[in-house]
């Protein structure tokens, strides 16, 4: 099995920045794409931003390009989401997602458990 574990969120005002952190643990052998989403109250939950290893491809919701930064240490297993430019909407629960292959060569998906972001004066 493999395991996300998320950190890094919390509340901040409008314009304030926060980093949120997703480390991968367990048998891993390579992890081709890690993501992050979100889900408001009352909304489903959608793609925020990811990045794709072997291309160093990265993809961004509209509504957080230029603000948000996402980046990925592959050594660690670990993917990370800069956020700068905090807005209301940008509230939700943020969850990490990665997908690979594990030590048996058994391919996987995987989801965190997320971690709340509140941007609010």
């Amino acid at each position: 099995q493999v395991h996300l574990v998320e950190s890094g969120g919390g509340l901040v005002q409008p314009g304030g920045s926060l980093r949120l952190s997703c480390e991968a643990s367990g048998n891993i052998f390579s992890i081709s794409d890690m993501a992050w989403f979100r889900q408001a109250p009352g909304k489903q939950r959608e793609l925020v931003a990811e990045i794709i290893s072997s291309a160093d491809v990265t993809n961004y919701a509209d509504s957080v390009k230029g603000r948000f930064t996402i980046s990925r240490d592959n050594a660690k297993h670990a993917a990370y989401l800069q956020m700068n430019n905090l807005k209301p909407e940008d509230t939700a629960v943020y969850f990490c997602y990665a997908e690979g292959a594990d030590s048996m060569w058994r391919d996987f998906t995987s989801w965190g458990q997320g971690t709340q972001v509140t941007v609010s004066s």
